[in-house]
């Protein structure tokens, strides 16, 4: 997948100056983008601040993490049953 050439701090500053009243043409024009990806943004970084961003980024990490633990936990409990059974 392509990385943005923006940042997510600087995708709510663009949303900011959209909500304030910017026209979209105008904005897209500016950052050079499409409307289409403005308003993909806009789905995706609606109400955020700064600050929720970060938090954001904070728990998908944590999430990401806890999802690899529990991977490694199921594969560990299969294995342990093929043991038990004798099937290795």
């Amino acid at each position: 997948m392509r990385k943005s050439r923006f940042t997510e701090s600087q995708i709510v500053g663009i949303l900011k100056e959209l909500k304030v009243g910017s026209k979209a043409a105008d904005l897209c024009r500016q950052h050079g983008v499409s409307e289409a990806t403005l308003y993909s943004w806009r789905a995706k970084y609606g109400g955020l601040e700064a600050s929720d961003l970060l938090r954001l980024k904070q728990l998908e990490d944590e999430n990401r993490r806890l999802k690899k633990i529990v991977a490694d936990q199921a594969l560990n409990i299969e294995a342990l049953k093929m043991v038990a059974e004798g099937n290795f």
